[in-house]
C-alpha cells in the first residue's frame, strides 16, 4: 500500500485495487481524530493500522470509516478496521444492507468496453467473501458529520443506490467515490464505470461540480489538487453531450 500526503490534514492510502483516504482532524497539544473515507479491499486493515502508526498517530485515533459504497475494493477492509481500532463504520441506508452481507448487491450493467477492465480488476481483490462489520451507522442525503468543520453527506445515486459523496466546505475538499474517476493513464477526469444507471452518475456529476470544491478525491485514480469545480463541470456537460463516455476527460490541476 503506498501512503501519500495531499495536504497536511489528509493522505492518500493506495492499494492494487481502489484506494481511500485518511482525513486527519485537531491540532497539537490536543486529541487527535480521524476519519478513514472507504477502506480498501479485505485485507487492507493491518496495512491502514499501520500505516496510521507511522504518521505519528494511533490506531484508536481513527473515529469512523465512511464508506461511499458496499463495493468490495471500498467496503472490504472496513470491518477488519474497525476491529483494530474501535471506529465507528458509515454507510448509506440503501448500500448498508450489502455491507451487512444482508443481501447481494446488484450487479453492474457493463458497457462492453468496461467487461476487459473489471475482470482485470477482479483478478487483483483477494478470492472469496470479506469479513463483514458488526455495526454499521446508516447515512442519508444532507447529514452532517462531525469530521473536517462538518462534512455535508452527499447522495449521488448511479453507481450504487446508495453511493455518497462527502463535502468539506470549510477547506473546499470533496470525496466523490466511484461517482467520478481519473485515468491511470493520462489524468483524464471522467465519470465512473462499473455503474448501475449511467443517466444518474451524470446527474450527480453535475450535482458534485456545483459544490464548488477545489480539491476533488475520486475513488480511483489521482485526486485533482486545484480548480476541479470548473473540470467536473467541463467533464459532465462533455458526457452529456457525447451521450457516452467522452473519448478524452479533463485533467485535474
Amino acid at each position: 500500500m503506498d501512503v501519500v500526503e495531499l495536504l497536511p490534514r489528509l493522505h492518500l492510502l493506495r492499494f492494487p485495487v481502489g484506494q481511500a483516504y485518511l482525513w486527519r482532524d485537531g491540532r497539537e497539544g490536543h486529541e487527535e481524530e480521524l476519519t478513514l473515507v472507504d477502506a480498501g479491499p479485505a485485507g487492507a486493515g493491518p496495512a491502514i493500522a499501520e500505516a496510521v502508526t507511522a504518521l505519528g498517530l494511533h490506531p484508536r485515533d481513527v473515529r469512523r470509516v465512511v464508506l461511499t459504497h458496499f463495493h468490495e475494493d471500498h467496503a472490504g477492509g472496513a470491518a477488519e478496521v474497525a476491529a483494530l481500532t474501535g471506529a465507528e463504520v458509515l454507510a448509506h441506508r440503501l448500500d448498508a444492507p450489502h455491507v451487512r452481507g444482508e443481501t447481494p448487491g446488484p450487479a453492474p450493467v457493463f458497457e462492453d468496453r468496461e467487461r476487459p477492465l473489471h475482470e482485470r480488476a477482479a483478478r487483483l481483490l483477494p478470492p472469496g467473501d470479506f469479513e463483514r462489520p458488526a455495526r454499521i451507522t446508516e447515512l442519508a442525503d444532507g447529514d452532517v458529520l462531525d469530521m473536517g468543520g462538518g462534512a455535508q453527506v452527499v447522495h449521488v445515486p448511479g453507481h450504487t443506490h446508495g453511493s455518497v459523496a462527502l463535502h468539506l466546505p470549510r477547506y473546499g475538499v470533496l470525496f466523490t467515490g466511484d461517482t467520478v474517476a481519473a485515468s491511470p493513464v493520462d489524468g483524464a477526469v471522467m465519470p465512473g464505470v462499473f455503474n448501475l444507471d449511467r443517466p444518474l452518475v451524470l446527474a450527480a456529476c453535475h450535482r458534485l461540480a456545483a459544490l464548488d470544491a477545489e480539491v476533488a478525491c475520486f475513488g480511483h485514480g489521482d485526486p485533482g489538487l486545484a480548480g476541479t469545480a470548473r473540470v467536473l463541470r467541463a467533464m459532465a456537460d462533455a458526457a452529456d453531450a457525447a451521450g457516452a463516455p467522452p473519448g478524452g476527460g479533463q485533467t485535474a490541476g
